[in-house]
């Protein structure tokens, strides 16, 4: 009886998800007609409405139900509802805005007492924020071309604000999110989107190796370069897992990384590595 239960729980969750990726494109469809000066007809406009309302009531209603009658938490009941990259990508989103936030504040995320903190993102500045004023200077002039046709001006402006953000954001993220060493962790971080855990036993070897050119294809690989540059190499006697910007994990036995001080990194790193405990029953080397 359980079992029938979760699946007939299954079947309204599975259902909602399918008339989301229909209904989604329906309502782009319809935006890149208004875009484009065409005006569908006020029935259709209406029926796509009342589909958006029914649909959120109806995610609403379950996510209720998931969250009262069922003991979840708002976030596993999030989970059950809403596939998992799209969470990545809303987390993703927030984490830039958070950053911003931060960096305007002059504030650090994720540095523990006690923890070394290494900075990486000084070799890409100049290329995010020169990127971030030619977005702004687009969306001047974009802002100013497209004044006769409101709805698209709106629309374009809203895209070109948020390219702004997000460039910026990059930056932003990669700035208040440093490297981190301590006593037994290393964590090393690319922006919004990389947060690599790595246990210092499992660092076989470290070393200065200063690469501008990186096959993204390498099995078991993970490059977080900075600026096209990696200048660190770490060689692990065990795997660890890294997970995607939408997920997906995969289990990398070397990973080559960036720090604007990378030689103070090298050496925090191997100090730390020398001063862990041996194994019980091996004598210190």
């Amino acid at each position: 009886m359980r079992l029938m239960r979760l699946v007939g729980m299954m079947r309204p969750r599975r259902l909602l998800r399918g008339v989301a990726y229909l209904v989604v494109p329906g309502e782009l469809a319809l935006l890149v007609c208004l875009m484009a000066g065409l005006r569908p007809p006020a029935p259709v406009l209406a029926a796509a409405e009342a589909a958006v309302l029914l649909l959120l009531t109806a995610e609403a209603a379950v996510f209720l139900r998931l969250w009262l009658r069922e003991g979840r938490t708002p976030r596993e009941a999030v989970r059950e509802l809403v596939p998992r990259p799209v969470l990545r990508l809303a987390g993703h989103e927030l984490r830039l805005i958070w950053s911003l936030l931060l960096w305007a504040a002059r504030r650090r995320s994720g540095a523990g007492p006690g923890e070394q903190v290494f900075g990486h993102a000084r070799d890409q500045a100049g290329l995010l924020l020169g990127l971030g004023f030619v977005c702004v200077v687009e969306t001047v002039a974009m802002s100013y071309l497209l004044s006769p046709w409101p709805v698209l001006h709106a629309v374009v402006l809203v895209l070109d604000v948020y390219t702004v953000l997000f460039v910026v954001g990059l930056h932003a993220a990669s700035a208040t999110r440093p490297h981190t060493l301590s006593e037994h962790t290393l964590r090393l971080r690319q922006a919004a989107h990389v947060d690599v855990r790595i246990p210092l036993e499992r660092i076989a070897s470290v070393s200065y190796e200063l690469l501008f050119t990186h096959d993204g294809k390498e099995d078991g690989v993970l490059n977080l370069a900075v600026g096209s540059q990696t200048s660190l190499t770490l060689t692990l006697s065990e795997p660890v897992e890294s997970v995607g910007l939408l997920g997906g994990t995969r289990r990398v036995h070397t990973v080559r990384c960036h720090a604007d001080d990378a030689r103070s990194l090298l050496q925090a790193v191997t100090r730390a590595r020398g001063a862990l405990s041996p194994p019980r029953g091996r004598p210190a080397s």
